[in-house]
Order: structure tokens, then sequence, then C-alpha cells
């Protein structure tokens, strides 16, 4: 076989071979709310809607709904329907709380228990629980706030993230807990392929990386019978590019030894059959300059910002303070603390909550 033809037909397998390891069947992104895009709802989740995922798109009880205010909703096995705040995939971790924003009335009543769901408890949003204190209809105080869920018609409930002498004195502490829970799971394990998981196979539960390069060891798992999508990309990488160099050389050397037997003019320039590697250079993150660029808001002190959820920074997960400096992503309108989200930025030019480029 003639060298051009070797050429030829070894570059159509090997991107054969590249595009099949790169072809696996992803399941689709979706959203309750495709305006604001947060959370997004991937596997190991899945809409109950069937018409927005394929049934293989999610593990059984992470079945997630809409409702009528286009808010993610969990449904606990015992315990009711639950706001879904923010999913983090990579850490497998999702913040809930209560619809009408009332969560601790589930730890007074002792309503709210994780019994039947595949979730467990993390810790507490804001490691210092809120304490609640049950007063007098006339007591006010400015350095607490009234809980109004919790209140009745001769009394007020106030809430504090530190206790108060004042407050311990005239009235009576009634629960010590957080406006925000943070729940983990631990299977199916995807923290080596955060968007690529997948289950295996049209049938079973084992679940497996597709198309993901990672500097962490994954963990061993039975054989299928095949290679799988990430072992047949690295084949065709390893394998296909010293090849294709060769077959480059060997067709330039060919041409050039058919050139001097039929006494054709050679040019003045030279042939270089050596191959020089060109560097690619890879900018993940922003420099400094395009960060500074975002705009920062002080808050103040009502701590009000235009999205009322946005009370707490995705990144450390603490609560906003006043005259606390924030950064806003312009493409996104996600608000962040300057310090977090300015070295997010410089490792990473997306948006840690939604993922989009601001570019």
């Amino acid at each position: 076989m003639a060298p051009f033809q070797i050429f030829f037909v070894s570059t159509f397998f090997y991107f054969q071979l590249l595009f099949t390891a790169s072809s696996a069947k992803k399941c689709k992104t979706t959203y309750c709310d495709d305006f604001i895009r947060s959370p997004s709802i991937e596997f190991p989740f899945q809409l109950n809607t069937t018409s927005r995922q394929a049934k293989r798109c999610g593990y059984p009880g992470f079945n997630l709904s809409c409702n009528s205010r286009n808010q993610t909703i969990l449904t606990l096995p015992y315990s009711g329907d639950f706001v879904v705040y923010h999913i983090n995939y990579f850490l497998q971790s999702l913040r809930i709380k209560e619809p009408d924003g009332c969560l601790p009335r589930r730890f007074l009543n002792q309503s709210f228990t994780l019994s039947g769901s595949p979730f467990h408890f993390e810790f507490y949003i804001d490691n210092n629980n809120y304490t609640f204190y049950n007063c007098s209809k006339e007591t006010i105080y400015k350095r607490a706030r009234r809980v109004p869920c919790l209140s009745g018609d001769n009394f007020t409930v106030w809430k504090t993230s530190s206790p108060f002498m004042e407050l311990q004195q005239q009235c009576r502490v009634i629960l010590n807990a957080p406006i925000e829970v943070q729940l983990t799971w631990f299977e199916p394990n995807c923290v080596y392929c955060v968007e690529e998981c997948a289950f295996k196979s049209d049938t079973g539960l084992e679940v497996g990386c597709f198309n993901v390069a990672s500097t962490a060891p994954t963990p061993p798992t039975p054989s299928t019978g095949g290679l799988s999508m990430s072992a047949k990309y690295g084949i065709a990488i390893g394998v296909g590019i010293p090849g294709l160099l060769c077959l480059i050389w060997l067709t330039c050397y060919r041409c050039k030894r058919v050139m001097v037997n039929s006494q054709i003019p050679q040019p003045n320039t030279r042939l270089s059959t050596s191959i020089v590697p060109q560097h690619i250079a890879f900018v993940m993150g922003l420099d400094g300059p395009t960060i500074e660029s975002y705009p920062k808001t002080l808050l103040g002190e009502s701590r009000e910002l235009p999205n009322p959820n946005d009370n707490t920074c995705p990144i450390c997960l603490s609560e906003y303070k006043p005259k606390e400096m924030l950064r806003t992503i312009p493409e996104c309108n996600h608000y962040f603390h300057v310090n977090c989200i300015d070295e997010w930025l410089k490792i990473s030019a997306t948006c840690p909550i939604c993922r989009n480029s601001p570019y």
C-alpha cells in the first residue's frame, strides 16, 4: 500500500476511534427555572417529569420536582418537601430549606428526619446555630431578628447568632437550630467524574465515568467485558499520535526520493523532515485586571440583595454580614465574598454556581 494511502486510512481510523471514545451518551442537564439556571439538575438527580430527561438519567432516591414557583423540590419520605437551594456535585452535597422559609419549626416540632432517603447530615450552615427566644409581645430588640413564622398573638420569637444576656434574662430559650441544612450522599460515588457520571448499562445500578481525565485514581471496578470510553480515549492518544508522526515522516521521505529519482528540480529551500512539537498554553483562570473589572457591592446593615435567596456565599458557605464587600459575576449576577470569588477566578473562568463563563 502506498504511503499516502496508509496515511489517510490510518488517519480515518484514528479519528473514528476518538469520536467513538467521546460519543458516550450523556444525560441532558436541566433546570426548574431556565431563566436563573440554578441549581442544575444532573446525574444522579433526575426530574420526575420524564419529558425533560430520559428514564435512565437518575439514581433511585434522587428524584426532584418543580413546584408552581419553579423552585427545585426534594421530597423526603418522612419529612415532606424541601427547596433545594444549591447542589455541589464535586463534594456530593446539597443545601435545602423549608419552602416557607421556616426550617426551625421542623426542629421545634421534631418533624425532620432523613430516614428512607440516601442522604445524611453533613453539617449545618453557619456551624454556630441560631438561638431562638420566646419573648412577650411588647419586647423589641434591635440586635435580634423577629421570626414571624414562630410568633403568635401573645408572644414574639426572636433569633440571634450569638447569645444576648438581655434576652436570656427576660425571655425563654426555645430552640438552637439552623435556618438551612446541608446534606451529603455517598452512593453513587461520582466524585471522580463530576460531569460525566452515568449508568454503565441499560440495566443495573453500576455507574462509571466517561471521557474524564483526572489526576486522582479511579476506584477499581469489575470488568464489564470491554474497554471503557476513557480507556479507548487513552489508547487513541497514546498510539495514534506517535503513529501519525511516523506516517507523516515516511510520506515526506518517499516524496523526496521520488522527486530525486525523477530528476525534478529541487526548490532552494530545504524540506525539513523533523517535526517540532508546539507548546500550547492553556489559560484556566482570569487575570487580575479582568477580575477587578467585575462589579463590587458594599453590603449595608439590612444585608438586602436583589435576590433575597443570595444571603450566603456559595464558596465558603458563610452568611453575609453588614459592611462586607461582595463581588458579582456580570454574566449571571451571582454574588460572592470578594476574597472567595477572586481566588476562584484565578484558577477557573466559570461561575462556581451555574458554570457559565463570562466570556
